[in-house]
């Protein structure tokens, strides 16, 4: 007989959680959904739009990224004082561009320049593969962007009041999820990319 380790029993609670959470698809957000995925026709660019070079490099363990609370960020443009102020504040705030947001490792949001798609407030959401090797990119936008559970992502997020620039937390707006810190700290201490 074989016993699973620490690490897969954590995987696989993890999975059953989120199943749970965010399995069923919201039939109440399909339409916002959609609706967000429809390009606004009057919404020129900036000039001043920062365009993001976004691959499977851009995203490291979790121990590399400055922690917060109970998740972590990051700015691939090199602002992480704008990124981590925003993170810090109790009022909310919005996120310069480059801000990475991260609670689990195989979920990621990113924070494009203004302009980049009204709908999401301009951040991006990737679901990734992760291994002692790093990561690889499994699906990024915000509309296919579902976890391997079923979840859309931006559809859990759009439901953060506003002042929270579509970032979840207990009492942001979002639906909870049936997760605890502990829980969630164990997974985010299991990611394989910080293993030596």
């Amino acid at each position: 007989m074989q016993f699973l380790t620490h690490r897969q029993i954590i995987v696989v609670v993890m999975a059953l959680i989120t199943v749970q959470a965010c399995g069923d698809k919201d039939a109440a957000m399909e339409p916002a959904i959609e609706a967000a995925a429809e390009p606004a026709i009057d919404a020129p660019v900036p000039e001043d739009a920062v365009e993001l070079t976004i691959d499977a490099s851009s995203f490291q363990c979790l121990g590399e990224m400055t922690a917060i609370r109970h998740f972590f960020v990051d700015n691939l443009l090199g602002d992480l004082e704008a990124t981590v102020a925003v993170a810090e504040s109790t009022d909310g705030g919005i996120y310069p561009p480059g801000s990475v947001v991260q609670l689990v490792p195989t979920e990621v949001m990113v924070k494009h320049g203004r302009g980049w798609n009204a709908a999401t407030r301009d951040w991006e959401f990737f679901e990734l593969d992760v291994s002692a090797e790093g990561s690889s990119i499994r699906n990024r936008g915000f509309v296919d962007v579902v976890n391997r559970f079923g979840g859309n992502c931006f559809g859990c997020h759009v439901k953060a009041d506003e002042k929270y620039d579509l970032i979840c937390e207990l009492d942001h707006g979002c639906d909870p999820i049936p997760v605890t810190r502990e829980m969630i700290a164990n997974i985010q201490e299991a990611d394989p990319r910080c293993i030596e």
